[in-house]
């Protein structure tokens, strides 16, 4: 009985295997002499690896506790604390900041710095008032006012330089 098929030795699939085979013998021997030749590189650059430890070591280290200090090396106690820098905002700068949420639409009942008929009645009271409102808040029939307009992080420096200037743009 003949089946109209040839067979062969080698067949495809078989060739495809062996070649296979072949390429993944020859990748191994690849790597293993490269890292054969890195290793050879390694050893004969011991002075360059050396210098370049030097240049990226660390120039300090922390002691932990119980561990002894190194012939020569410094020890330091505490590092110094800088002491921050607190900036004070300028009238216009908080106005800009804070205050414009509310005085320069008129939400709450805030008196915007166009209408100066409505700041008449408050510049009235004085200013050691109007300090005071803006300061610890105030209730009153026209709206509300948050303590420091609700942004306490501000000194109270700050909130008395922005009622100086909306006072100064009301009253020009």
């Amino acid at each position: 009985m003949t089946h109209g098929k040839k067979s062969s030795i080698f067949d495809t699939q078989t060739v495809v295997i062996i070649t296979l085979a072949i390429v993944a013998v020859a990748l191994y021997n690849y790597v293993k002499n490269l890292s054969e030749f890195t290793a050879s590189l390694h050893g004969r650059n011991v002075e360059f690896h050396a210098s370049v430890e030097e240049r990226i070591r660390p120039f300090g280290r922390v002691k932990l506790p119980g561990e002894e200090l190194a012939p020569g090396e410094l020890q330091v106690d505490e590092m110094p604390q800088a002491k921050p820098v607190a900036t004070l905002l300028t009238g216009p700068q908080v106005f800009n900041e804070a205050c414009i949420a509310c005085h320069g639409t008129g939400i709450g009942g805030a008196p915007t710095l166009e209408d100066s008929a409505t700041w008449e009645a408050r510049i009235a009271q004085g200013r050691d008032t109007l300090y005071l409102h803006a300061l610890e808040g105030y209730t009153g029939s026209a709206g509300y006012m948050p303590p420091k307009g609700a942004r306490l992080d501000l000194s109270d420096r700050e909130i008395s330089d922005a009622v100086d200037y909306m006072l100064s743009q009301v009253t020009n």
